[in-house]
């Protein structure tokens, strides 16, 4: 409870808001949920409708968001007083809580994400099984491909038939494990900071264009470590999509912070001086600057018709301001929800210690585990269908 000492508050608050409960491990864990979410949403746009341009990053997106969903109960894991009794959720359910739900959703969602990347990289299993460099290496993907050995066109085609299945079911499931975690904060009544009908789906949306920018990102680097060359159409494309939804979630939180202030919540003036005081840095600065930055800087990729370095540079910087927006935006709604206090006539600050269990090392530390897993995975289960990557025969693919 490090954290602890590093409070103050000013006006009126209850001496047990003194300490806030939700530290900086609570902000990772929507965060990369929501990054699963949106890396999904981009592999079933190209799988349900056809959206060819993201043939490139489809199964790419899909190993991202499994190594990330891996991730997602680390943080809640650790802040834990007794983390090994976290199965009791699940075995011993107390329904009126929102929280059960989170051991069903996410163990729902893992299993599916399971199912769909192993559909998808079953051909390379199948083959390196057969024609791996090593006993060791053939033994493993034997092992993964499930003694697996047909790679027949009405194999492949009984494969592609539950991968289309799979991407319906994980579509909406997508978005409600991701609204799930907006309905938790949503249904807090008693803070007006998170108490809204939006927060659902500004979660939603935020994971979209989280996942998107991520993807903005890690697709031209994956490409410069590979050596080939970049596809700019996929690249505008997903520009494009993470264009399209941020325009929709800065509208939304707009929409969300207007109709307080209209509505003259209890307390408004109380969050106008929180906003304008301790929330200024993280939520005008950091929050709306990065994202009215991003959205600049794809209006001017798209108006000017962005082309080569140009395109994959200023996608980039978007990507990256975004990745900075969604942070922030988690940020502001966990830690800043708990800033104000119960009666609104107090606030408190709070700043993160560097070390200990709840410290941002270790916050920063588990952003960057779904990283190493995920380069980690890339060379067993190759993602891409270039020379360079793809050892799978083409009637394999």
């Amino acid at each position: 409870m490090e954290h602890i000492l590093h409070m103050a508050y000013t006006g009126y608050a209850y001496p047990n808001e003194t300490v806030l409960p939700w530290s900086a491990l609570i902000v990772v864990y929507p965060y990369i949920t929501g990054l699963v979410a949106g890396a999904f949403v981009i592999s079933a746009l190209y799988k349900l409708f056809n959206i060819k341009v993201f043939e490139p990053v489809a199964h790419f997106a899909l190993l991202v968001a499994l190594c990330c969903i891996v991730f997602v109960p680390v943080p809640l894991l650790l802040h834990l007083g007794h983390p090994e009794r976290a199965l009791e959720a699940m075995m011993t359910p107390h329904w009126s809580s929102a929280f059960v739900m989170f051991s069903y959703f996410f163990s729902f969602y893992t299993i599916l994400l399971i199912v769909e990347n192993w559909f998808t990289f079953r051909p390379h299993a199948v083959h390196m099984s057969q024609h791996g460099k090593s006993a060791l290496a053939r033994g493993f993907y034997k092992i993964v491909s499930l003694g697996s050995t047909d790679l027949s066109p009405k194999a492949m085609a009984y494969d592609e038939k539950w991968l289309y299945w799979l991407a319906v079911i994980g579509l909406p499931a997508a978005c409600g494990l991701h609204g799930y975690v907006g309905f938790v904060f949503g249904s807090v009544k008693a803070r007006e900071w998170w108490s809204s009908d939006l927060m659902p789906v500004i979660f939603i949306l935020s994971a979209v264009i989280s996942g998107s920018a991520l993807l903005i990102i890690l697709y031209p680097i994956s490409c410069k470590l590979r050596k080939v060359a970049i596809d700019l159409a996929c690249q505008k494309a997903l520009a494009k999509t993470l264009w399209g939804f941020l325009i929709l979630t800065l509208v939304l939180e707009g929409l969300e912070l207007l109709s307080m202030f209209y509505r003259r919540v209890e307390g408004i003036d109380w969050i106008a001086r929180f906003i304008a005081g301790p929330l200024h840095f993280t939520y005008v600065d950091l929050q709306w600057g990065c994202g009215l930055g991003a959205l600049v800087v794809l209006t001017a990729l798209v108006v000017f018709r962005a082309r080569g370095r140009a395109l994959v540079g200023l996608s980039m910087v978007a990507g990256l301001l975004v990745l900075t927006e969604v942070f922030m935006m988690r940020w502001n709604v966990v830690i800043g929800g708990q800033e104000i206090s119960k009666t609104l006539k107090g606030m408190l600050h709070y700043a993160p210690p560097l070390f200990g269990k709840e410290g941002l090392l270790v916050s920063g530390g588990i952003l960057t585990l779904p990283m190493i897993a995920l380069s980690i995975m890339a060379r067993l289960f190759p993602p891409f269908h270039d020379k360079a990557a793809d050892a799978v025969p083409q009637t394999a693919k």
